[in-house]
């Protein structure tokens, strides 16, 4: 009986010693993602984006299945616990103090303050305005997160003066929507980041013929 028990508490001590560990790595993810939670902003940027040029709307599904992912994971380790030699009162009490710590440095970004829908908005009325300017390539998607002229070949001279217009009302909402995003989710110094990530967005979900730039600057038509 005497050899059984320090089994169990070798096995015991062992079961507590990897269960640290893995709190430790978790408690090390949540530090890193909560300073820019990089993969909620890509959603919140595809959500935008995808508004704003009438494109395809993002997958809906994707929250729902990663949310049943998490609580699945849940229950598996809580059965787990269950059949342990280990107390399974401190293992549970571990494992609910971590989980709510991972799902709170995956919180989404908010993008629905009244500033916000308002530049949103104005972003959607003017996309008919400069869409055919895209296609001809005249103007184009630059590498940080704005547009900007890349030809005025063909272009008359109230074209021109229109596009300039465009360019320049369309950067102007587009740094406040960066801006605003950052300050509604109380992290101004996020903007860079937000822009970044919108950046590689507006790229992606650009129509086949319209025109970006490339890391080098270099101007592609997509």
């Amino acid at each position: 009986m005497k050899t059984r028990s320090l089994f169990y508490n070798k096995q015991s001590l062992h079961q507590l010693l990897s269960v640290m560990l893995i709190s430790l790595t978790v408690i090390s993810c949540v530090t890193i993602n909560i300073y820019f939670p990089a993969a909620a902003a890509e959603k919140a940027a595809e959500q935008i984006v995808n508004d704003v040029l009438k494109s395809v709307d993002p997958d809906v599904n994707q929250k729902e299945n990663t949310d049943n992912k998490i609580n699945n994971d849940s229950i598996n380790k809580q059965s787990q616990l269950n059949s342990s030699p280990f107390p399974s009162n401190a293992l549970l009490a571990i494992v609910n103090f971590i989980i709510p710590a991972a799902e709170a440095a995956q919180a989404d970004i908010s993008i629905n303050t009244p500033k916000i829908r308002s530049i949103r908005k104005n972003m959607e009325k003017r996309q008919p305005k400069l869409r055919p300017f895209y296609s001809s390539g005249a103007v184009g998607f630059t590498n940080n997160g704005l547009i900007a002229s890349v030809s005025n070949a063909g272009l008359s001279m109230k074209q021109k003066s229109t596009v300039k217009k465009l360019i320049n009302s369309e950067n102007r909402d587009r740094l406040a929507l960066y801006a605003e995003i950052a300050n509604a989710n109380g992290h101004p110094e996020w903007q860079s980041d937000i822009q970044k990530t919108f950046s590689k967005t507006w790229i992606n979900k650009i129509s086949s013929g319209w025109m970006y730039q490339s890391k080098s600057g270099q101007w592609t038509r997509k």
